[in-house]
């Protein structure tokens, strides 16, 4: 590749409202152009690392068995009706009518499209099990589209849906698609995680996400440094921090706290420490009765999990209680309220850790005064316990095996065991051995194309540009001759190199455009290619190159000789 033949358009500023790093990088690089909010074009250079990304997606799916298709980006209503996701969905999704009225969606995924091919193609056990994928545009209409290509409207998507048997099939399966995932991300070069996590959505019962480790991430991830345990924190189990109960210490007392609204503030005057202190949640569940409010009690240090309080039995559809509530179930404005002495029965949900408290400050349900010596068993009933909490650095892992440890992660895939739930919805069934018809267990697994590259972006650039990795570069090495247009022996011997790197399988570039070295390597480490070759006329008359990777502090000379031997060590090939 010349250069001159391509298309090459770098700014030396990101625009104003460029967000994050690989935003502003992308787009000073010309890799991508801003349509409209959320809308992106792909210019030459972007939709070149954009086919790489795709290409070892493609090459790991078909690896692990997956056998690809092409399922269309709009998609009918009556489909998304049948499963309840036409109404469950979301503002996030986008519906359309054609000339004739008929509802149709853009796609944001595609269960319902891939269960409707399976009940009408998967009839035997015999044809079990398969996995089919495709890599196609989706558009999810973001009520705030934001950090370019990491949170756009419209986006590119690989997304695979396993078919199988019986429930240990699945698992197989789930399994094959867990590995290839990890393939895949380590072919990127990432340092990544794969993490348990909530199934939102999609459904499903077990679900691992996989996270580019990079400080502006959108999700809190838990992990143990001294094991493999990693779990997104709306996900990792909150262990009991105390071991058991103590025994009662202190008398039950109503102690004024004027004005101590916060656990911190209650602390801070009482004189103790914030660990003591207990703080009151109120959600409500709506019931043809009228709202039912529950009490959620958790360290005054803490803070409730809303993803693990919705797997609570009744609790799915609880809501954030409104004052006017508070005040009618426990006779206080929020900030004083507690689960002694409440007007109305209700349920409490203690945390683990609450549960072996002892002596603790709690609400008193009178303004500007809480308990201090609260009890279990003496002043309280026993709460219903469960772990409704997040995670916090320095809490025990859950394998047991360390302390967890706390940092952020860009969610680039997400695989799901789905089961039967959109199969029995659906009526997709298949006659097993014994001629019986059995709903059809299902996975899912689906890899953010566009995102990969502002993810990528995210974890490795510095104050010059981007510094791609080899395998998702748009291109590997550029080759720089300083004075190309007067000297020959330099155009010689640049053209000379781009052949030889080209037929080593390398994909290079030769810049011809006549800039000055200055600029032309800024736009290169703007570009963030891995791989520099400089040839100029000193470098001719000593017979060696200038070379430097991406990442080199300084270059060096390299004799024309041990050229490709060197790109070979440093590409890993």
């Amino acid at each position: 590749m010349r250069a001159s033949r391509f298309f090459i358009s770098t700014q030396k500023e990101a625009p104003a409202d460029a967000e994050v790093a690989s935003q502003a990088l992308m787009l000073r690089a010309g890799m991508i152009r801003k349509l409209a909010a959320g809308l992106y074009t792909y210019m030459p250079l972007g939709l070149r690392s954009l086919r790489k990304v795709e290409a070892i997606v493609r090459e790991e799916m078909h690896r692990a068995g997956a056998v690809e298709l092409l399922m269309p980006v709009i998609q009918p209503a009556e489909l998304w009706q049948e499963t309840g996701r036409w109404d469950k969905f979301g503002p996030e999704l986008l519906r359309v009518q054609d000339r004739h009225g008929r509802d149709f969606v853009v796609q944001p995924t595609s269960e319902e499209v891939v269960t409707d091919i399976a009940r009408g193609e998967l009839r035997s056990w015999r044809q079990l099990p398969v996995n089919f994928f495709h890599i196609q545009t989706k558009f999810r209409d973001e009520r705030r589209p934001r950090f370019g290509v990491m949170r756009a409207r419209e986006f590119t998507m690989k997304d695979a849906y396993s078919f199988d048997r019986d429930r240990e099939g699945a698992q197989r399966s789930y399994e094959t698609m867990y590995q290839a995932y990890r393939r895949i991300f380590e072919r990127f070069g990432f340092e990544f995680r794969a993490v348990s996590a909530d199934s939102g959505a999609i459904g499903g019962s077990l679900s691992h996400e996989f996270h580019v480790i990079a400080d502006t991430g959108e999700d809190a991830i838990a992990y143990c440094p001294e094991s493999d345990y990693a779990a997104n924190v709306e996900m990792a189990e909150a262990l009991p921090l105390l071991a058991q109960r103590a025994a009662p210490g202190k008398p039950l007392q109503q102690t004024p706290t004027p004005g101590a609204a916060k656990c911190e503030d209650v602390a801070e005057q009482l004189g103790i420490a914030l660990q003591a202190t207990v703080k009151s949640v109120v959600l409500a569940v709506d019931g043809e009765a009228g709202a039912q409010l529950v009490l959620l009690l958790v360290r005054g240090d803490h803070a409730v999990n809303q993803v693990k309080v919705a797997k609570l039995a009744g609790m799915a559809q609880a809501r954030m209680a409104s004052e006017a509530e508070i005040v009618e179930w426990f006779g206080c404005r929020p900030g004083f309220i507690g689960p002694i002495g409440t007007r109305r029965a209700l349920r409490v949900i203690a945390d683990r850790t609450v549960a072996h408290m002892h002596d603790f400050v709690v609400g008193a349900n009178v303004p500007d005064f809480h308990y201090t010596g609260v009890n279990w068993g003496r002043d309280l009933p026993e709460p219903e316990v469960a772990d409704i909490r997040n995670v916090v650095e320095g809490d025990p892992s859950p394998d047991g095996r360390g302390r967890l440890a706390m940092c952020r992660g860009i969610e680039v895939g997400h695989v799901f065991y789905l089961g039967t739930k959109y199969s029995e919805s659906m009526q997709a069934s298949y006659i097993d051995e014994a001629g019986k018809p059995r709903p059809l267990e299902m996975g899912c697994y689906g890899i953010g194309i566009t995102r990969i590259l502002g993810a990528c972006i995210e974890q490795n650039h510095d104050d010059r540009g981007m510094i791609w990795p080899d395998a998702l570069a748009p291109f590997e090495v550029a080759v720089c001759p300083i004075g190309m247009d007067r000297n020959p022996a330099v155009r010689d011997a640049a053209e000379a190199l781009l052949d030889e790197l080209l037929g080593a399988g390398f994909d290079a570039v030769l810049d011809d455009r006549g800039l000055r070295p200055g600029a032309m390597f800024a736009d290169w480490e703007l570009i963030g290619v891995p791989h520099r070759l400089v040839v100029s006329d000193r470098g001719l008359a000593a017979q060696t190159l200038e070379y430097r990777h991406r990442r080199d502090s300084e270059p060096s000379a390299v004799p024309r000789s041990e050229v490709l031997p060197l790109l070979r060590r440093r590409a890993r090939r």
